[in-house]
Formats: C-alpha cells, structure tokens, sequence
C-alpha cells in the first residue's frame, strides 16, 4: 500500500514537473524575443495579452493546428517518431533533477544525464536522414558531429567537478557548495562547461545545424506544424535543463532557496545575450576548439584537481 502510495506521489511530482517545464519554455521563447528586441533596438511581441504575455501560447495554437505536410520521399514512420522521441529525451532529462521530496532523484543521476543526452543525438540523426532532403541531412551531420565532439569535452570536465565531490548525486554538489561556490575554484572550467553546453544544445554563436545562409534551417527544414513545435519545444527543454545543470556545478545552487530560481533565469538569460551578441563561428573552428583546446586542457584539470582531492584526504586522514 505504502509503495503505490510512493509511486503516485512520484507520479504526480514528475507531470507537475513536465507541466512547469514546458510552461516555462513558453516564456523563455518570449524572453528571448523580447531581449533581443531591446538588443535590436526594437519593441518584442507587444500585442496578444499584456505586453506580449500571451503571445507563446498563441503561437502554441497557430502552430498545432497548421497543416501537416510529409515529404513524399521520406521514411514516414522514422520522420514522423523522431520529433516525438526529441521531446520526449529533452523531458526524460529532467527526471534526475533533485527535489525538495527527492522524487526520481538518485545516487547516479550525473550518469543519467549524460546517458540520455547522448541518446538525443540518435533522434536529430533520424530526422534528418529521414526528410530524404540533402539540407536536411547535411543539417543534421553536421549537428551530430558537434554534439558528439562537445560531449568528449563535457564529460571531462564534469569529472573534475565529480572527483571533488567524490559521487555522482547532483544533491551532493549543492551540499559541497553551501560555502563556497565551485566558480571560484574552477572559473577555467566553469566557463569552458557553459561554452560547451551552448555548442551542445546548438545556440548560437555555434548554430551550424541551421546555418541559414548554406542549409537554410538545418534538419528541421522539411517539417511543419506540430512536429515542429516538439523540435523548438525539445530546444528549449534542453537549453534550461543545461541552465540548471550550469546553477547545480558552479553557482551554488541550493534547490530549497529562491536564489536558486533566480540564478537559473540569469543563466537562461545569458543563452539569449549570447545569440543576440556574437555572430556564427566557422565551423572548423568549432571543432579545433573542442579536440585541440578543451580536450588537452581539461585532461591537464581532471588530472590537477584529482591530486588536489588526493593531497585533501590525505590531510584529512
């Protein structure tokens, strides 16, 4: 009795969850509309509801009852499963963040991140493969090669993070931060994780899947209405689960203080100044930059950082 009473309480947490996530994408489209109207120098969506507050939920509408259109050449199923399956890991992501009531979280939820997110690379290679449109596939190469190439980097800076706290919890992180944040001792690394999170979630300045001068929108081109909404609605999932994962490293993130909202507003803030700032990178440079710069420089960190936890417990003991 107590066991199902467990699971529809997890039950319940986790659509709650779900229910605020894609809420809170909602406004985060038009928080970027809006910033980088000002940053245009011009007004964001200012006419449905109150300065423009309504505007997400009626693209919502505009988008989910347009037409349906599906290239005659395109592997129907595996065309239409991919975006569903895109959202659906974006949302997954979410079920290792760590609750007040502890809800999915677990002992090896850093693992899980890093499993599920590179399974949404699977999904983005079938879309476009799938459209049977040379853009499209073009798109969608080149967006699976950047991720792939990033997470390398991501994993080994997130270890030197990880040798510190000595456990894989993202609880474990807030608990070694209640002091002193890791920004202050790895602001190298910090900086290095939040330049590749924007290469891993595909935000400009390295937006190379949808490079509108060569693949006119990368491997979404064939796909309209609904299915285009779950890829924009995956986008965005993920870019404020990387702005939490960012809060939970190195800004001291506390899950029980209202700090910690705010924070993870200010770092979705900063995927939107940094698209409205800086222009596209070359595309080979993105690469050099994650096999020739981060990689040696994070394996010299992890190494540092492991004898410096080594040096601790020897002192310690």
């Amino acid at each position: 009795m107590l066991a199902s009473k467990d699971l529809f309480l997890m039950l319940v947490s986790s659509l709650i969850l779900i229910i605020s996530i894609l809420v809170g994408v909602a406004f985060l489209t038009l928080m970027e509309r809006k910033v980088l109207g000002y940053i245009h120098i011009r007004k964001g969506p200012s006419k449905v509801g109150y300065m423009g507050l309504l505007q997400p939920f009626s693209d919502a509408i505009k988008l989910f009852s347009k037409e349906q259109t599906f290239p005659y050449m395109s592997n129907f199923s595996l065309y239409y499963i991919s975006p569903i399956m895109n959202l659906f890991l974006s949302l997954l992501l979410w079920m290792c963040t760590p609750f007040f009531s502890v809800n999915l979280n677990f002992d090896l939820s850093m693992l899980f991140f890093l499993s599920i997110s590179s399974l949404s690379v699977y999904t983005i290679m079938l879309a476009g493969w799938s459209s049977n449109s040379n853009y499209a596939m073009l798109g969608s190469l080149r967006s699976v090669a950047q991720m792939i190439s990033y997470e390398v980097s991501m994993v080994l800076i997130l270890l030197s993070f990880l040798i510190l706290i000595l456990s894989f919890n993202m609880i474990d992180l807030m608990k070694y931060q209640e002091n002193v944040w890791f920004l202050a001792l790895m602001l190298p690394l910090s900086l290095m994780w939040f330049i590749s999170s924007l290469a891993e979630t595909n935000r400009s300045p390295f937006d190379f899947a949808e490079g509108e001068s060569e693949l006119v929108s990368g491997f979404n081109v064939e796909y309209s209405s609904g299915s285009f909404a779950m890829i924009f609605l995956a986008e965005y999932a993920s870019i404020l689960f990387m702005s939490m994962v960012c809060v939970v490293l190195f800004c001291g993130g506390i899950l029980w203080k209202v700090s910690f909202f705010f924070k993870l507003v200010t770092m979705s803030f900063l995927w939107v100044w940094v698209r409205g700032t800086l222009p596209r990178y070359r595309y080979d440079k993105l690469m050099y930059l994650a096999w020739k710069s981060y990689l040696p420089v994070a394996l010299n960190m992890l190494m540092f950082y492991y004898s410096l936890s080594l040096v601790v417990t020897v002192f310690l003991i």
